[in-house]
């Protein structure tokens, strides 16, 4: 028998979304989102870049800005108002301390309670290779909800006037391999399109087929893969890490 999905925790009021391109949040997690922010819920997004070399037919120069406006409108669609970019070089992001410190920081200033990431691991479902950049952000976001809570891991920060936050109680990984826990989809989904959607110069480098056919092509079929886990609703997946 395939063990069934748990439900998210939903007894908490302040998520923070690292993550490390524009869409990658949109590629499914927006459903929750919103779901969430419909519950009167805070989230902000935190991207380590701003996508500049995610359209082979546009110029990183032009594409930043481009995909930094796509991604705040994307985020809107779903309640969602605060989205801060950390200027990370697109396509060769390296974990290790500068990434840790920068999203420690961050969570000591939104003190969420809830820190969402992607796929740190090596594949995705069906074993589809990962990207360098989702496994540096995602494991690094691992570590910094750890070093967020320890003054004396990055000394530096209390010095900026951030001081520790020990209040992250999950860190939640859209788009994982090995999924625990889901959220019904089915409320969200007609603004996770739209929230996708607002991704146009992105998917229309990507494809020639319309936008939207591709967008709720993509929806249907990852909202739907785990649903025979989930009592058959649309699921939203995440590997659920307690601290």
């Amino acid at each position: 028998m395939t063990e069934q999905l748990s439900p998210m925790p939903e007894d908490w009021q302040r998520a923070l979304a690292v993550v490390a391109h524009p869409d990658d949040l949109e590629y499914g997690a927006a459903a929750a989102i919103a779901a969430w922010t419909d519950a009167g819920k805070e989230v902000s997004y935190l991207l380590a870049t701003r996508g500049e070399a995610g359209i082979d037919g546009i110029h990183p120069s032009k594409a930043a800005p481009l995909r930094e406006r796509e991604q705040i409108a994307s985020a809107a669609v779903v309640g969602v108002t605060t989205v801060e970019f950390l200027d990370y070089r697109d396509g060769v992001i390296e974990y290790g301390l500068p990434v840790r410190r920068n999203i420690a920081a961050a969570i000591r200033r939104h003190r969420p309670e809830l820190v969402i990431t992607l796929n740190h691991r090596d594949t995705f479902h069906g074993g589809f290779w990962n990207t360098p950049d989702h496994k540096a952000v995602g494991r690094a976001t691992l570590d910094a909800a750890t070093d967020a809570g320890n003054r004396w891991i990055f000394p530096e920060l209390v010095d900026q006037g951030l001081e520790p936050w020990n209040g992250v109680r999950w860190v939640a990984v859209a788009a994982s391999p090995q999924p625990t826990h889901a959220v019904d989809a089915t409320p969200g989904y007609e603004r996770a399109v739209r929230s996708l959607l607002e991704h146009r110069a992105y998917i229309e480098g990507l494809t020639d087929e319309d936008p939207e056919t591709y967008v709720r092509s993509f929806l249907d079929e990852t909202l739907s893969a785990n649903a025979p886990r989930f009592g058959g609703r649309l699921a939203v997946t995440f590997e659920l890490f307690p601290r």
